[in-house]
């Protein structure tokens, strides 16, 4: 029997879930009063409409996200979201907030999702989960990249270190079409390998982040 692990978390409208970008809108373009007009009588609908920007709640990054070459969510192939073979590795008890290839070596990484589980998701919604999040170093990017990791997944507020300009983790990765998957959550029930990781963003035509409903695979 295949288990099912839901690895994002809940977008709710007027909450900000990226320090300095606006909360999402979360409203009724119909609601179901006003559509009983429409319909005959014990028939109605509902129709919602959404404002977000596209760094909202759990999302994946394409290329076209760092580059202007790159590709976007609508030029992916969709084998490159769904059922990847995935691992975890685990960077819970950490000497410092940067987390450098040494966390990774000794996995075998080629080809699959590498899910860095850090626990920082436990600050979701607080104010701590913006201000120093754990991430990884340019090192381990190069790393991942050169070892053949397809995708890198991170629970925490980024999987660069925001305290400066550049992002060296994104470019590295980015560049060779190695996606990457933020603000993902639960991934302590996982177990460390075993399972595939599935994230698929909509064809959107000039957009390189978006929204997805993350989850795993066993079985």
């Amino acid at each position: 029997m295949a288990s099912y692990f839901d690895l994002s978390h809940h977008i709710e409208s007027g909450k900000v879930y990226y320090k300095g970008l606006p909360a999402p809108v979360i409203c009724d373009f119909l609601s179901r009063e006003d559509s009983r007009a429409r319909y005959a009588p014990g028939t109605e609908f509902h129709i919602g409409r959404v404002e977000l920007v596209t760094n909202t709640g759990t999302y994946i990054d394409c290329p076209f996200h760092r580059y202007a070459d790159g590709r976007d969510t609508a030029a992916m192939e969709l084998e490159r979201f769904v059922d990847i073979p995935a691992l975890v590795v685990r960077a819970t008890h950490r000497a410092s907030r940067a987390i450098g290839p040494e966390a990774f070596v000794g996995r075998q990484v080629r080809g699959k999702a590498v899910l860095v589980h850090t626990g920082w998701d436990a600050h979701w919604q607080t104010d701590r989960y913006f201000e120093g999040h754990p991430h990884l170093t340019e090192d381990a990017a190069v790393w991942l990249r050169d070892a053949g990791a397809v995708l890198v997944g991170i629970d925490s507020f980024n999987i660069d270190d925001t305290d400066g300009g550049t992002r060296p983790v994104h470019s590295v990765l980015l560049r060779e079409e190695i996606l990457i998957a933020e603000h993902l959550t639960g991934l302590a029930a996982l177990p460390d390998d075993g399972f595939t990781f599935t994230a698929v963003p909509p064809k959107l035509v000039g957009v390189g982040t978006f929204p997805v409903r993350a989850f795993a695979r066993t079985g």
